[in-house]
């Protein structure tokens, strides 16, 4: 089982959508993260004249499923951001153009963040948020900042495992670990990965049949599965994923009546999942069943809660 972890989040304003701040204890680093129309109040903070990443994000109106997202670092982080907000900061970048609406940046408390520190982070940030693929990264690929001193490359993976950590708290997903049922699989058997057993979705009437499987509480239908050729619901609900996974080439053709998965991906919810492979709105809760038993995915889930432990009241 993962230790427990303490974040202390700070509102800075009192109010939920201003100003926060964001620390982990035992860790040196501190994140300051606000809308853009709090810029002028943020820059002004102590954190912006320090050595940092930052993180600039928006939504992709193309894609509601996804955000857009620029990863950057400076020794003057005021500096830059005031160079982003201009209109033109991101012209001639691919669906760039003056995207963002959230900022969030990183800095070191004990200020001990160098620049080659933090180029070396944006480098790997870079290279995580293109693999794991849970957004649009306008930097496009990694740049190269050559190697660090073993002992600040040390200093700098439990640095990244932190900043890891504490963005998806705040709700940035795009660098959480997608980890899917194949890679799961592979995984050492002490690897800390929830895993349920195996579901699968059938249609006879149109020879329809999907698997699917929860890992660490998000659904996977997996590589293989079949789904409808087209979408037969109503122009609403899931209609739009169903045409962005065609578009991204997650379904194709399978050289005859149906759609394929072209490999495992994560949904929302079952239900989520099964409206795709159905081609039309679904209740996956009751259309996913436990292979083998045929157990619906909703009385597997309120197994699992009954099997808890009680928690005692205390005298």
């Amino acid at each position: 089982m993962n230790q427990g972890r303490s974040i202390r989040i700070f509102l800075v304003d009192g109010t939920p959508n201003g100003l926060l701040t964001a620390e982990i204890m035992n860790w040196t680093g501190h994140v300051l993260t606000g809308p853009r129309s709090k810029l002028a109040e943020l820059v002004q903070r102590p954190e912006c004249g320090r050595t940092g990443v930052y993180f600039l994000v928006g939504p992709d109106p193309e894609n509601n499923l996804r955000s857009k997202v620029y990863i950057g670092e400076s020794d003057d982080v005021a500096k830059r951001l005031k160079q982003h907000n201009r209109p033109e900061a991101f012209e001639g970048t691919a669906g760039g153009k003056d995207f963002w609406e959230k900022v969030c940046l990183v800095t070191s408390k004990d200020q001990n963040l160098t620049k080659t520190h933090v180029k070396y982070l944006e480098s790997l940030l870079i290279g995580i948020a293109n693999t794991v693929g849970r957004c649009e990264l306008l930097n496009g690929t990694a740049h190269d900042y050559g190697s660090l001193p073993e002992s600040d490359r040390a200093d700098m993976a439990f640095f990244l495992e932190q900043i890891r950590t504490v963005l998806p708290v705040l709700g940035f997903d795009f660098l959480r670990e997608l980890t899917k049922p194949s890679t799961a699989v592979a995984l050492n058997s002490d690897a800390p990965v929830s895993r349920s057993p195996r579901f699968t979705l059938e249609v006879p009437r149109y020879r329809i049949s999907a698997q699917g499987q929860e890992i660490d509480g998000e659904f996977f239908v997996l590589k293989g599965s079949k789904s409808r050729a087209e979408w037969v619901g109503t122009e609403r609900g899931y209609q739009g994923l169903f045409k962005h996974l065609i578009d991204e080439g997650v379904l194709v053709a399978d050289g005859g009546e149906h759609l394929l998965f072209s490999d495992d991906y994560a949904f929302s919810s079952p239900s989520a999942a099964a409206a795709v492979v159905c081609g039309r709105a679904a209740n996956g809760r009751t259309s996913w069943l436990v292979g083998g038993s045929g157990e619906t995915y909703a009385v597997w889930q309120d197994r699992q809660l009954n099997m808890q432990a009680p928690v005692l009241a205390e005298d």
